[in-house]
């Protein structure tokens, strides 16, 4: 029964099914409350938009920066730069129905860079577990103080924090990876995970799903003008919302499953219209971010390109002079 129900799920066309069943569902709760969600939108302001980007964005480089101390700790640190081209431009595949493109881009991109592709793969599985485990941690908390219903109406997400704890403990969590690897026909790692490595990257994680926070709790501040524990409501809401939407797999970004949850965050504290309006803006933010750091990947490329032409070049005529120097040598050499 669980072989059949993993073909199910992993057919694109039950995908594309299940994407369209939850945009008809979120479709229709827009279409019934769009009087308090277009009222909810009007009050909004440019610059709360603009600092919920700069929020946004800055949380999104957390994470690259988390995921970069966890390859450098499993034996392949490379510049902020290239960490930054890597991470940000797999990123965009996490839209593509499925949980393989952004895993693969990142694999493959890492490789252009001299990364054995089993170290790639396990960084990202790494760090996406240290993201959910990080998520879902600061939503227990959070929710907690400032809403202690909802962390309890949402124990099903909040349930598997302790299992990925216990799998995050350095001697579990290499003889887990070594496993995997065996599995996929892979080498083991030359290099476990260590303490200080999975330490760096949580609290790198931390300081990004804070700032992811932030990026809806400006949004409620400017429409609702509320503040104190509505901090802490919004980063955990955000946080909860983010890690089971990474958790639903099926569904591309975590779409829909997301807004639901936030949404439902949020109603707490504001009309549920209004929650809606600032669900909407924070998907829009989210995407908004991935794409301006997605573009800065490409110029990165760009860049890194033309270095690597302008260094292939100047090799070549370097050779080319000391063969001609060579030449000479030996002309000479026979007069």
């Amino acid at each position: 029964m669980l072989i059949r129900l993993t073909r199910l799920v992993a057919n694109p066309w039950v995908r594309v099914g299940l994407l369209l069943i939850v945009l008809a569902f979120c479709g229709y709760g827009l279409y019934a409350e769009w009087p308090q969600v277009s009222s909810g939108l009007g009050r909004l302001h440019w610059y709360s938009v603009s600092l919920s980007l700069l929020a946004a964005m800055a949380g999104s480089a957390c994470m690259m920066l988390a995921w970069r101390v966890v390859l450098a700790d499993l034996g392949s640190p490379l510049p902020v730069r290239v960490a930054a081209r890597i991470n940000f431009l797999a990123q965009l595949g996490k839209y593509v129905p499925g949980a393989v493109w952004a895993f693969a881009a990142q694999v493959e991109l890492g490789h252009d860079y001299n990364v054995p592709r089993r170290r790639s793969f396990a960084s990202v599985a790494v760090s996406l577990a240290i993201t959910v485990g990080a998520g879902l941690a600061l939503a227990l908390v959070f929710l907690q103080i400032g809403s202690p219903g909802l962390a309890r109406r949402y124990w099903w997400a909040l349930a598997v924090l302790p299992l990925i704890a216990a799998c995050l403990c350095p001697p579990v969590l290499g003889r887990l990876l070594d496993g995997l690897l065996i599995l996929l026909r892979r080498q083991p790692l030359e290099l476990r995970p260590s303490w200080r490595g999975l330490a760096g990257a949580l609290a790198l994680n931390v300081a990004g799903w804070l700032l992811l926070g932030v990026q809806v709790w400006l949004l409620l501040t400017d429409v609702a003008g509320m503040r104190g524990t509505a901090l802490l409501v919004a980063v955990g809401g955000y946080s909860l919302a983010f890690s089971a939407g990474l958790m639903l797999v099926v569904l591309p970004s975590g779409i829909g499953a997301r807004e639901i949850i936030l949404i439902a965050t949020l109603a707490q504290l504001v009309p549920y219209g209004v929650a809606v309006a600032i669900a909407l803006v924070t998907r829009v933010v989210t995407t908004a971010s991935d794409l301006a750091w997605g573009t800065v990947g490409l110029a990165l490329g760009r860049r890194a390109s033309r270095a690597a032409q302008a260094a292939a070049s100047s090799a070549a005529m370097a050779k080319a002079g000391q063969r001609g120097l060579t030449g000479v040598a030996a002309r000479r050499s026979a007069d």
